[in-house]
């Protein structure tokens, strides 16, 4: 079996910021990569290495930042208000919201957002919204684990279920100018992988 469209894929991978430099991420203690090939899940360029491979298959490549995340925006380097932080008696949530912390988030318009705590103040926090990987080059190293075929349900949902259960990838890392945005904790959230497609 071969890595293509609606097949379920599993993947060990190592991603640098520079040939041969130090290690950005990679999966560990046997937790793969789980995804559904060609529907937009992933950045492009990345299935596209990785089309037509084989279980036990390995492949190197590597992609601009045009290929991967675009450019560093300023404009989505934005202060939020305190408040969004806050519980009703105006106590912040310093579990969620610390220097360094990457939080969930969400707009007026229910797009799914992750932005990444820079500073607090008094009545403001710092956020930014452009993915940690903007800007920079990616090195891939990656292997395929293990190809199944994906269900009837997967294929109509569009992603992978894992227990019989729905598994959403994250959403978005845009920001919204003038936008409202509302700050969420979700239990067990999924690692933020860098080879995740972000509309």
């Amino acid at each position: 079996m071969k890595v293509e469209k609606n097949k379920v894929v599993s993947v060990n991978y190592i991603l640098r910021g520079e040939e041969n430099g130090p290690v950005v991420e990679q999966t560990k203690d046997g937790h793969l990569l789980e995804f559904l090939f060609g529907r937009g899940m992933m950045l492009p360029k990345f299935e596209e290495n990785l089309e037509n491979l084989e279980e036990g298959g390995k492949v190197k490549f590597h992609l601009t930042p045009a290929e991967g995340y675009g450019e560093y925006h300023e404009e989505m380097v934005v202060n939020l208000p305190i408040k969004i932080f806050q519980d009703k008696d105006g106590n912040l949530n310093e579990e969620i919201c610390k220097v360094g912390n990457h939080i969930p988030m969400q707009d007026n318009k229910g797009n799914h957002l992750i932005g990444k705590v820079l500073q607090i103040f008094d009545n403001a926090v710092k956020i930014d919204f452009n993915h940690d990987m903007a800007g920079k080059d990616l090195y891939f190293e990656v292997e395929v684990v293990s190809i199944r075929e994906a269900s009837e349900e997967e294929i109509e949902h569009g992603h992978v279920h894992h227990d019989g259960h729905c598994c959403h990838g994250e959403g978005g890392c845009h920001k919204h100018d003038g936008e409202e945005h509302h700050c969420h904790k979700h239990d067990g959230e999924e690692e933020h992988h860098c080879c995740h497609h972000h509309e």
